[in-house]
């Protein structure tokens, strides 16, 4: 296990001033939350740090703004942050923030103004960092989603000041090492989305370290081709089936057993449940069709490989989800994931944004191990990247 300090190895917190970055970026429409999921995850470590009479700090981005705008401002959702909270939040802006830090008490929670309204906030600017660190004597990093970025407030403050991970972080970083990191073998990985060209680091990652890769979405259709099969009008990179066919060998290698459908859902107009919907067989799609989703058929024998595995890792829909009926093939394999982690014999750990979607869509998000809501930090852990907001917290 990564070794890094917790909110355990704090000690007394009582009348410190504790920095704590989070991810507060969540969805909005006319200025209200419409999905406060970042915004809860938060609160283990905001509650815990106020509780033990710390003068809480929150640091976190909206947007990504050219120019401070107050469209941005993360004055938008301290209301929101407050109601999830059951706490008062008071919202500090940048200009006098030093004063207004000094009038809080232990206890308090503040949420300052975007981090990004400062230039050199992506660029990890050292007079950045300074003028946070300047407002506090500790450092907490609980925005996992953020980890894959070296900004001040998420990489740069973690050398200016004591460091720890927030409950959240280490909530997933414990979940990515039992997943990837040091799993129970076998392992499955399932690896979907619209193109091979957006994952291929992370299918090269994988094939030397699961023993199932299941491909699913439009990716499937680049492999299916660069195995002879006709994919008609689907979605496909003819250009990558070279670079498919290196995957399978590398697989091959590491015996690692790459699954692709055997039947597929096809129409040939991608619409709602459209009339010319039909189930085949890989090598009976026309000329006019185009693959929408994998098939009963494939979906059964995904679902007893699943049985054989002990960790799964998801990243990603098996069919084009967002239309029904091409979400039943993810739906139906999400619950056999779920039922085999509710029972007991299968670690399974799921994130990404359509993968987060899909499984709600499923309704057995909350049955998988592991959820994450990161996004980006997600996919760079799959690749098998060092992650600067992580490493930085290393002992």
């Amino acid at each position: 296990m990564p070794d890094f300090r917790t909110l355990d190895d704090l000690g007394d917190v009582a009348g410190k001033r504790v920095l704590v970055r989070e991810d507060l970026n969540a969805p909005m429409a006319g200025g209200e939350v419409t999905d406060d999921t970042r915004l809860r995850a938060a609160v283990p470590t905001i509650a815990e740090l106020a509780d033990k009479g710390a003068i809480v700090l929150v640091l976190a981005h909206i947007g990504r703004p050219k120019v401070p705008a107050p469209e941005y401002s993360t004055a938008l959702v301290t209301r929101a942050f407050q109601e999830v909270l059951g706490r008062p939040v008071r919202y500090i802006d940048w200009e006098g923030a030093a004063a207004a830090v000094a009038m809080l008490q232990p206890g308090d929670v503040a949420l300052l103004e975007n981090t990004r309204f400062f230039g050199g906030e992506e660029r990890n600017d050292p007079a950045v960092v300074q003028r946070f660190a300047a407002l506090g004597d500790l450092y907490v990093n609980d925005a996992f989603s953020a980890a894959h970025r070296a900004h001040a407030s998420t990489e740069g403050l973690a050398h200016a000041l004591p460091a720890y991970a927030g409950r959240s972080m280490e909530k997933e970083l414990k979940a990515l090492e039992k997943a990837l990191g040091n799993p129970e073998r076998p392992v499955a990985a399932v690896v979907g989305g619209a193109k091979v060209s957006t994952k291929l680091d992370v299918l090269r990652h994988l094939v030397a370290r699961v023993d199932h890769l299941i491909i699913g979405g439009g990716m499937a259709n680049t492999f299916l081709a660069a195995r002879g099969v006709a994919v008609g009008k689907s979605l496909c990179e003819h250009d990558l089936t070279g670079t498919a066919e290196e995957i399978f060998e590398a697989a091959e290698r590491a015996s690692c057993t790459v699954h692709l459908p055997y039947d597929v859902v096809v129409a040939t107009e991608f619409a709602a449940n459209p009339p010319s919907l039909r189930t085949c067989n890989v090598h009976e799609v026309a000329a006019d069709e185009m693959i929408l989703d994998i098939g009963p058929a494939a979906v059964e024998a995904l679902a007893d490989a699943l049985k054989t595995c002990r960790t799964l890792v998801w990243n990603g829909p098996l069919g084009a989800f967002e239309t029904p009926p091409f979400d039943a093939a993810t739906v139906a394999l999400a619950r056999t994931a779920a039922a085999l982690t509710q029972e007991g014999s299968l670690v399974s750990v799921a994130g990404g944004g359509d993968t987060v979607a899909a499984l709600n869509q499923a309704g057995v998000a909350d049955d998988f191990t592991f959820v994450s809501t990161a996004g980006g930090a997600f996919l760079e852990w799959m690749e098998g990247k060092e992650l600067p907001g992580v490493a930085a917290l290393m002992r």
